[in-house]
């Protein structure tokens, strides 16, 4: 990350092409149109924080790296989704498939991108955190989508974290709504609910659900 801009994108450059001409063919995957492989992951990348399907030997490598829809043991949550939803292994390596940098990824071409890239980077965190509490994560969302929580953490005793990832600083009830409902299903299995935001400042709202800026995630 401390590398200059150019030698940044060249490094992120290389290991995508290493993916391409050396791992997938080590793993058995004779790529035969590169570039065609390239625009794939690119689209791929484009759908980052989606429910996207997508491919077994790229996952085996670790660059494909899937949120998998939750689906708890004694469930009382019916219609639940089971899709995976659609992360690369690092933001950094979506950013540069679609050719964004820090300098356009606020401007026209590339402001869509800006909350799939940070519910990325907020999952990658968190993906971190929990596995060093030995927990899982998950995403929940019903089919036909009126209800979705972006990320669902697990501790090994089935207590569960919600967690809602928005691309703003201030947070107001229409962002935490599926947050209380999830506390209504499984009342008892709530450690807590968190809305991870970009914010300065940690509190916690008069709902009970806590705001914690990404910078502070972990501390």
């Amino acid at each position: 990350m401390g590398a200059p801009p150019r030698l940044r994108r060249g490094l992120l450059d290389s290991y995508l092409s290493r993916v391409i001409d050396r791992d997938l063919p080590d793993q058995g995957y004779d790529v035969r149109r590169r570039e065609v492989l390239r625009r794939w992951m690119a689209a791929y990348a484009a759908a980052s924080s989606t429910t996207t399907p997508y491919r077994d030997h790229l996952t085996r490598l670790w660059l494909l790296d899937p949120v998998p829809g939750w689906i708890p043991a004694n469930n009382p949550i019916r219609r639940l989704q089971q899709a995976p939803k659609h992360h690369l292994a690092d933001p950094a390596l979506a950013a540069r498939l679609l050719n964004l940098s820090s300098g356009s990824l606020p401007g026209p071409s590339g402001v869509h991108m800006m909350g799939p890239l940070f519910e990325s980077l907020v999952t990658l965190t968190v993906r971190v955190l929990a596995q060093a509490a030995e927990a899982t994560v998950s995403h929940l969302r019903l089919r036909g989508g009126e209800r979705e929580v972006d990320l669902i953490v697990q501790g090994s005793d089935g207590q569960v974290l919600g967690i809602e990832v928005k691309l703003a600083a201030d947070v107001h009830d229409s962002d935490v709504r599926h947050l209380p409902w999830l506390r209504e299903q499984i009342p008892e299995r709530i450690a807590d609910l968190v809305v991870v935001t970009t914010g300065r400042t940690a509190y916690r709202r008069a709902d009970g659900v806590a705001v914690v800026p990404l910078a502070l995630l972990g501390l």
